[in-house]
Parts: C-alpha cells; structure tokens; sequence
C-alpha cells in the first residue's frame, strides 16, 4: 500500500491499485463509530457511444441504461440485496450521474462482510428479460413522478436549453421501453470492469486488515484482460441550444431560471481543478446571501427564501444554475443578465480574492467532517485526475490575475439561457 499524508488537514489515505486493476483507497478514521463504502465505475449517462469489450466498431445504447443497470444490480436471481445489508445492519444505496455510476453502503457494525457483499454483488450480475421488463414499468413511473414535479423540470428544461445533445440521466419513457437484456450486458461488461473502477471506504477499521479482506476477495475472480475503453461524444457547440425556453405547469409563484453553460473543452488535472474551483468561487462570491448580486435581486424584490444558485464541472462540460420563485420572470431574467454581463468589468482586488479563498478552504474543512463528502468527492475527483485532499494547498496558490482572468471572460451572451415556468 502507498501512504499518503496530508499534514496540512491530519489525514492519512492508503491507496493500491490491485493486479485486476481496481484500484482501491481506505482512509480510517478510528475516532468514528461509523464506516461509508462506495464502488464507483467511471460509466455515466454520457457514455451511450462505445466500442465494447472485444468489439471494433462503435455501437450507440438508448438513453438511460445506465441508470437503468443501476437499478438492475441490486435484484438478483432468488434474491434483493437491499436485504442482505439490512440484515447487516448496513444502509445502503446507489446513484447514476451524467459521468459515473456508485454503489454504497453505511454502517457501524460487521464492516468486512458488508465490503464482501458490496464487492461481490456489483461484481456479479443477473439480467433476465422478465425481469428486464418489469423494470422498465418502475423506471417509466419514477419518470412521470419527476416530471409532474415543477423544481425538476426547471433542471431538467435549463439543461435541455443548455445543450444540444441530451443529459437526461434516466432517459425518457420511450427511449427505456427498448433497453433490451443484451444492452445492460454489454454496458456492464465494457464498463464495470475493475480496471474502471474504484472503492473507497472511509472510516473505524484496521487498514492492514482491510486491505487483506478486499484482496482476498477479489483474488478469487477471474477477470477478462481490459483494453482502454473507447468512448465517443458528439461534439457539444459552444452557444446553448436554447436562448428562452417556458414550460407551462400548475404552479401558484412563476418560476425562474438563468442557465450559463461553461467549459466545453475537456479538462484534467491542475485545468481542470483550477476551472471548478474559480467557477464555484465567483458565482459563489455574486450570489450567496450578501453578495452584491444577490442583494440588488433582494432589493427589487424579485426573490424569495426559494432562490438557488448551483454550479458544476464535469470532465468536458459545466453549467450554472440561477434562479428559483419570482412573481416577475421576465424581469428577473432580464436583470440576472445584465448583473452576469457585468462581470466583463469585474477587477478583484487582493483582499476580495483572499476572502474568497478563505472562505473556501472554511467550507471544505467543515465539510470533510462527513465521510460521505470525502469518500465521493475524492471519487468524483479521482475520474479527472485529482487528489482531493490537495485542493487546499491548491486554493491557496490561486493568484489575484486568475481570479481576474475568469471573470472578464466568464460570460457571453451565446452562453446564457433563460427558462421560466408559468402556470398553465
């Protein structure tokens, strides 16, 4: 195992990568009473076009197969493995992104068997076409639930307007109904290789320990060798697809959203951290509860305790979220415009860009006390090349001329949405 300290923030990570090509990293924490697991594999909603395991030409899945596959690894022949973590006094849970697909588990008592139920279940799958279909009429319904829902389909609409090619996590009604058997087969036999992924488990157990109960367990599977996985993404253009998009639902207060579509390029590394970091920072600086953006919304009453703003980075596309109730949609898009197109003008002087910074590192502190941040921030990381536990280091050497730098070319107008939702 490789020992990793971080002095700076008193954590120690073990990290190894197994000869089946998972790689595996255990932060213990002995003062805790509870242990978080997560497997990830580097496979989301984005990656519909592929060459698979031992193919050589490209094939294209429907929309939604891997939040489909998701949902399918947890029934089993004779059996649901949501039951096998209950009866180990475990949680568990799992989730689809746009670029990965999870599976966890908390608990505070029998740790070694839950890691071996974790590993061996996502490692092990059964797709019968009975069962296949019954799913397809689970997931349908938990489509139409989020669609009757007014918050998510101001997500699910500013995303649509952002891009041209869709970023719907779960597909549609359509596009599921022909998921066939063969194509959760395929995606998991070309995606859920060990090679693509990786278990982190932070918390109260003996790291040596550990290591020898995941090593045990993965030494007695036999894997396929895995050549480099070969994915294809349409090119995404710069301008958003949609510069105004109204969706009409039951609502009693309109509802609002400004979307601003980021970085197209794919980004790794030093590139890509540096581009998360000025993004989450500046928006965070415009629009948290006394910044200057949000105060002159606050003044023209035009929000309400419902207003959000929300920002990510993925490894080759980002977005933006500003929004939430407004009795005037019209002129709170209007007026979150111009306030974004005044940034071209924004000069930060030292002791702002300090400030920001330090407020920062104060929010990651705090929220590395919750092993569930660290485990899947350091997962979500990991896929792009970054050590999370570096970020502060990171943060501190930001200059005053990259904070500057970003912002006098952060917006444009070709880059900026605009989607409301008015009662029908």
């Amino acid at each position: 195992m490789n020992k990793l300290a971080y002095d700076h923030i008193e954590e120690v990570v073990y990290k190894e990568k197994l000869p089946n090509g998972l790689t595996v990293i255990l932060l213990p924490k002995p003062e805790m009473a509870k242990t978080y697991s997560i497997f990830s594999t580097n496979y989301g909603s984005i990656d519909q076009t592929f060459v698979p395991l031992n193919g050589t030409e490209a094939i294209t899945v429907p929309e939604g197969v891997a939040h489909f596959l998701e949902h399918k690894m947890f029934e089993k022949q004779d059996r649901d493995v949501f039951a096998d973590f209950g009866k180990q006094g475990a949680s568990a849970n799992a989730y689809t992104s746009f670029t990965k697909t999870a599976y966890l588990f908390a608990a505070t008592s029998h740790i070694d068997q839950n890691v071996k139920t974790l590993l061996n279940f996502v490692q092990d799958p059964y797709f019968s076409e009975e069962s296949v279909e019954k799913e397809k009429g689970i997931i349908a319904q938990e489509i139409e639930m989020y669609n009757d829902q007014p918050d998510w389909q101001m997500i699910m609409g500013a995303l649509k307007a952002m891009f041209h090619q869709h970023l719907d996590i779960a597909g549609t009604v359509d596009s599921i109904h022909t998921i066939t058997k063969d194509d959760l087969y395929t995606c998991y036999n070309t995606f859920y290789h060990p090679e693509n992924m990786t278990l982190f488990i932070a918390g109260n157990f003996d790291t040596q320990h550990m290591m020898d109960v995941i090593k045990h367990n993965q030494a007695s599977k036999d894997f396929a060798k895995m050549d480099d996985i070969r994915r294809s993404y349409s090119k995404e253009p710069t301008e958003v697809a949609e510069k105004e998009k109204q969706i009409t639902m039951p609502v009693t207060i309109p509802k609002c959203t400004i979307g601003i579509k980021e970085v197209a390029a794919e980004l790794t590394g030093d590139d890509f951290l540096k581009q998360d970091l000025l993004q989450s920072m500046i928006v965070d600086f415009y629009f948290s509860k006394g910044g200057p953006f949000y105060q002159q919304l606050y003044d023209e009453q035009l929000i309400d305790a419902s207003f959000y703003f929300d920002t990510s980075l993925e490894k080759n596309f980002g977005y933006t979220f500003i929004g939430g109730n407004t009795s005037e949609p019209d002129r709170f898009s209007e007026k979150v415009r111009e306030l974004l197109q005044s940034t071209n003008q924004a000069v930060f002087h030292h002791e702002v860009v300090e400030r920001m910074k330090k407020k920062k590192i104060g929010q990651l502190l705090r929220a590395m006390n919750s092993l569930e941040f660290m485990a899947n921030q350091y997962i979500h990381y990991n896929t792009v090349g970054v050590d999370l536990f570096a970020i502060i280091p990171f943060i501190q050497s930001l200059k005053d001329e990259d904070f500057n730098s970003f912002v006098q070319s952060w917006i444009n107008d070709e880059r900026l949405t605009a989607v409301k939702i008015m009662n029908e």
